[in-house]
């Protein structure tokens, strides 16, 4: 497929039929991977028009120690995230403008961090959020999303409190919620590539209900 000409680094996913609703998708700590390419294959497979921008520019990790030091070198330097998201998010709606009555964010990890902030910057198009075991703390007061969870029953990356914290944020704020717990999980049990934490029934589980959510 042909890059657009005004596409921001990143990964485009059309679905079979060319057009299709936007969602956005933010990867985890470890890059622009073939697991988070595939998960934009497959969205575009469901009829959804998938942009995962590359926060990374080129660059992805395999362990833990890179994928720390690449993360932190991309907090440190959030405004230039966020701005190069709000990019993908203008290029999403305007490569999706015929069929498009708001937007949809996925992230998983640290970019569900930059999901909920972008929720809440940009209120006018987001509509929908999907967290995978990732949280963050920001002033919901003006998102106008619903949001969908997917949390792990133990995880060292994101203690129950936090996403407890999270959820009773979005619910002072009047937003729809539903946060799911995975019996038997940890960090990353959506994620193929990271065998020891993958857990296929709950990451298929996961999947259906996230389906089901950018559908309804």
């Amino acid at each position: 497929m042909q890059t657009p000409p005004n596409q921001p680094d990143g990964y485009l996913a059309v679905p079979p039929a060319g057009a299709g609703s936007p969602v956005l998708l933010l990867h985890a700590w470890w890059g622009l991977n073939d697991t988070m390419k595939t998960y934009c294959n497959r969205l575009a497979e469901s009829g959804y028009v998938t942009f995962a921008p590359d926060l990374y520019h080129g660059k992805v990790a395999d362990n833990i120690a890179d994928a720390e030091t690449l993360g932190s070198a991309l907090d440190a330097n959030y405004l230039q995230a966020k701005a190069e998201i709000a990019d993908a998010t203008r290029f999403l709606i305007e490569r999706t403008a015929r069929t498009a009555h708001g937007l949809a964010v996925i992230g998983f990890s640290l970019g569900a961090f930059y999901a909920l902030d972008l929720a809440a910057a940009d209120p006018q198009h987001v509509h929908s959020v999907v967290l995978f075991y990732g949280t963050g703390g920001v002033d919901f007061s003006n998102t106008k999303a619903a949001y969908l969870g997917h949390f792990a029953e133990k995880d060292e990356y994101e203690p129950q409190s936090s996403v407890d914290e999270l959820e009773e944020a979005l619910r002072r704020a009047g937003r729809p919620v539903t946060f799911y717990r995975y019996p038997g999980t940890g960090h990353w049990f959506c994620e193929p590539d990271r065998v020891q934490a993958y857990h296929p029934a709950s990451a298929s589980l996961a999947w259906d209900r996230t389906i089901a959510f950018l559908n309804r």
